[in-house]
């Protein structure tokens, strides 16, 4: 079985990447050891967030880095057996949260929130799933005045320098927007307009994943650490044989450096996980916008299975047993919140969200093996910024010229 690409991942940027890559004519073949969209993919907020110029920092404070030395904080939890294994990366993470390097992270990043909307909004459109895309935004909910004035001074900036649109909140505002709401613990909130939000992100994969067959590309199932190379072909094991491409792309997420590692490519990727749990809202209470809590760190989101409560950061090692005590701790303050009701699962989602320390994703290729690109890293955007990635990735391994600068996301560039 022999292909002009195969794509190892078929998370939402791996199937994203096939799909701008088949439309290039090219000949794809999709592998991942389970179904399109069922790891990492699955289980987001749900958003496509075209307001996140900013990222999200390594806290530089010694007041926040002693509370989260008490590992007792909602947003942020660490689990002491993995800290010696995931510090080198996370020092670097710290590192990049200067000024100026957070500054060329957003410059990097720039294109990607600016066309992210935009190109999913295509993709959808061919699949024919344009309904699962939701406008309208989301909302973020301030405890405190001093958050919400940082926000709101972030707002101007994003409006001022990138256009997003949004509008600042007071709690009996909110009241208005989302009615549900118990507002008494909010001192207000900002409502980011641009953004797109969806009920089933898994239904989104799913659907590209359909398109991708629909057009005639291949998804085995197959294990990607089989990769070899076999002079100028890259070769998988399949259960019907051989798998081979000229060009491989990893997008395998959080697993990536399960093949870049044993080539010989030191690249700092860590992970934080992040749990999942849907409950049942009592009564006739709905949710028309995804709510993220600034001051607790959850999101609170419709979804099919009911509203789903996603956590903050977990810094632990990516296999490590999972230890969900976000979930426990974000409970009663959403509660406080929204009125949930009982949990619809047993046990809560295990998610892995595949970083860099400058917050940016690898993309192109990899400088030591002709036809091996790289895809990973976009931590908290990989639902965000998949479709537009995988047309980069296409742009670059077909040679069409890209339609902004990539130097940025280099393999070799300097993680600090």
């Amino acid at each position: 079985m022999q292909f002009d690409v195969m794509v190892l991942g078929a998370g939402v940027v791996g199937v994203a990447a096939a799909l701008h890559l088949q439309k290039r004519g090219r000949s794809v073949v999709l592998i991942d050891r389970k179904g399109p969209g069922e790891e990492t993919s699955y289980g987001n907020a749900g958003l496509i967030q075209r307001e996140a110029y900013l990222p999200y920092t390594f806290p530089q404070g010694l007041d926040k880095l002693i509370r989260y030395a008490f590992n007792d904080q909602t947003e942020a939890h660490y689990q002491l057996s993995s800290l010696l294994d995931i510090a080198p990366p996370l020092f670097k993470y710290w590192q990049n949260a200067t000024p100026e390097r957070i500054e060329r992270t957003i410059l990097t990043n720039r294109p990607l929130f600016e066309r992210c909307l935009i190109e999913h909004e295509a993709l959808a459109a061919e699949a024919g799933i344009t309904d699962l895309l939701r406008p309208g935004g989301w909302i973020q909910v301030y405890r405190k005045q001093e958050t919400m004035a940082k926000y709101v001074s972030d707002s101007e900036r994003l409006r001022a320098e990138f256009g997003v649109n949004s509008a600042v909140l007071d709690a009996k505002s909110l009241g208005e927007v989302e009615p549900h709401l118990s507002v008494q613990h909010a001192a207000g909130a900002i409502h980011w307009k641009d953004p797109s939000s969806l009920r089933d992100p898994l239904a989104l994969t799913q659907g590209y994943a359909d398109l991708f067959a629909r057009r005639g590309g291949t998804f085995i199932h197959a294990d990607a650490k089989t990769l070899t190379q076999s002079g100028q072909l890259w070769q998988v094991s399949g259960p019907d044989g051989p798998i081979i491409a000229r060009d491989a792309v990893v997008a395998l997420g959080p697993w990536s450096n399960d093949i870049f590692e044993p080539l010989g490519y030191d690249i700092p990727l860590f992970v934080k996980r992040g749990y999942h749990m849907h409950y049942k809202a009592a009564g006739n209470a709905t949710l028309s916008r995804t709510v993220i809590d600034a001051d607790t760190g959850f999101a609170l989101a419709a979804m099919t299975k009911g509203i789903r409560m996603t956590t903050g950061a977990e810094f632990a090692h990516r296999d490590a047993a999972p230890t969900p005590v976000q979930v426990d701790r974000c409970e009663p303050k959403a509660k406080e919140l929204f009125p949930l009701e009982s949990r619809v699962e047993a046990e809560p989602w295990l998610g892995r969200r595949p970083c860099l320390p400058d917050m940016t994703p690898v993309m192109g290729p990899a400088p030591r093996h002709q036809g091996l690109w790289f895809l990973f890293g976009h931590a908290h955007h990989g639902l965000t910024n998949a479709a537009v990635s995988g047309r980069l990735m296409a742009e670059m391994i077909t040679g069409e010229a890209p339609f902004c600068d990539v130097s940025g996301f280099r393999a070799d560039r300097d993680f600090t």
